[in-house]
């Protein structure tokens, strides 16, 4: 397929062009074998093209697929009954705009307990977008209509004494590659900003399901590369003159600076870890097939990940217990027990860690404050040497 990349700038493919695409792909022919490979590639060309004229739709799957679970591996599949503890003596700030840093089980308890209604909270966070959302350049669309009337219907369940747990009436945002239907799905990228994909991704289902309240659609870079979107430079809350890194570059922002209590994101190659670092942010990226991909745009079925973006290790929990799964749509997702206690005793665990990239001295500058916080809980630290091939030398995606 490399190969046939000039085909678009000129009518066949010439020999030019076979050494230039082996410069890409780090290969030599002879002139005989390029002669010999010149008629193939000019006739795979004009087949190429017939198949750009086709409209392959971003919810078709690969022709093969990567599977999370080996032959080899037994794994433990029974889902064990997981309690988060609900705090019932949270009461509302003094100052209102303290609620914007509550954790999701603080804002679950005023819900339940009726302080506050779902209405009132998606209201206050749909303020807080808007304010400080052209700023942070986080927001690519609010779905203030959706979330309206989301909120009501949650409010209205939880008055009839149906609560569906901790997620519901909780407002949050959601990276704009997943698909939402009476919304636009921009991929962050200037051709796809009027983009209107009609149907619902996983994630926003699994989400809508738990009555969590979507307020808003955020920024990722274009095409999920980087923090550069068809609007602008996501920012960093905590140093503005920075951009947000990649490409979960608004989930991050907009939850680091208390715009939304969660957001999700997505991760090819550090897409959730760089962001979240960056501005501060807890992000839990899930092992791969964790999470079902159906309506999210399409980077690498290897490697896409869908996540979570919290301000804490335990709320990252509690959405990734209501999300995980699969709707049987994305063959590399499957639905495995996330059993779940909230308490662990470091001084039993082996931790281990990649000293060669630990001692970089180009890295932000944390690591030997992570391993302290470990040692002085009791854990164990392992140096391990981690492979590098060199060859990811690109920017986070």
């Amino acid at each position: 397929v490399l190969f046939s990349s000039a085909c678009f700038a000129q009518d066949s493919i010439t020999v030019p062009d076979i050494h230039a695409a082996e410069k890409i792909i780090s290969l030599h022919f002879t002139e005989a074998k390029e002669d010999s490979l010149l008629g193939q590639l000019q006739d795979r060309a004009k087949a190429y093209d017939k198949m750009h004229l086709e409209n392959l739709n971003n919810s078709v799957p690969m022709s093969m697929t990567e599977s999370p679970l080996l032959p080899y591996m037994h794994l433990n599949k029974k889902q064990l009954p997981v309690k988060f503890t609900l705090p019932a003596d949270v009461k509302m700030p003094a100052n209102k705009n303290d609620l914007a840093f509550y954790s999701i089980p603080q804002l679950a308890s005023l819900i339940q307990n009726k302080k506050i209604t779902s209405v009132a909270l998606t209201k206050f966070f749909i303020a807080r977008l808007k304010k400080y959302g052209d700023t942070l350049q986080c927001v690519i669309s609010l779905t203030e209509d959706i979330a309206m009337k989301e909120a009501a219907e949650a409010d209205k369940e939880i008055a009839a004494g149906k609560y569906r747990g901790m997620l519901h009436g909780i407002p949050y945002g959601l990276k704009d590659l997943f698909a939402v239907r009476g919304t636009k799905t921009t991929w962050g990228a200037e051709p796809y900003k009027n983009q209107i994909i009609d149907n619902n991704s996983y994630v926003y289902t699994k989400l809508k399901a738990t009555g969590a309240v979507l307020i808003a659609k955020l920024t990722l870079g274009a095409l999920a590369m980087d923090d550069y979107w068809f609007g602008g430079h996501t920012k960093n809350p905590w140093n503005m003159p920075e951009g947000s890194s990649g490409s979960s570059a608004g989930s991050a922002a907009a939850t680091a600076a208390g715009l939304v209590p969660f957001a999700i994101g997505t991760e090819t190659d550090g897409s959730i870890i760089a962001p979240s670092t960056v501005c501060g942010a807890t992000g839990l990226r899930p092992t791969f097939g964790s999470i079902s991909r159906t309506g999210g745009m399409t980077l690498c079925w290897s490697l896409d990940k869908p996540g979570v973006i919290c301000r804490s290790a335990e709320d990252a929990a509690i959405v990734f217990y209501y999300l995980h799964g699969t709707d049987g749509k994305d063959a590399a997702a499957v639905n495995m027990p996330f059993n779940y206690i909230g308490k662990a005793d470091l001084s039993k665990m082996k931790i281990a860690y990649a000293r060669n990239y630990f001692d970089k001295k180009d890295t932000l500058g944390n690591e030997d404050a992570v391993l302290d916080v470990f040692r002085k809980a009791g854990a164990k630290l392992i140096p391990v040497d981690f492979p590098d091939s060199g060859i990811y030398n690109f920017d986070i995606i």
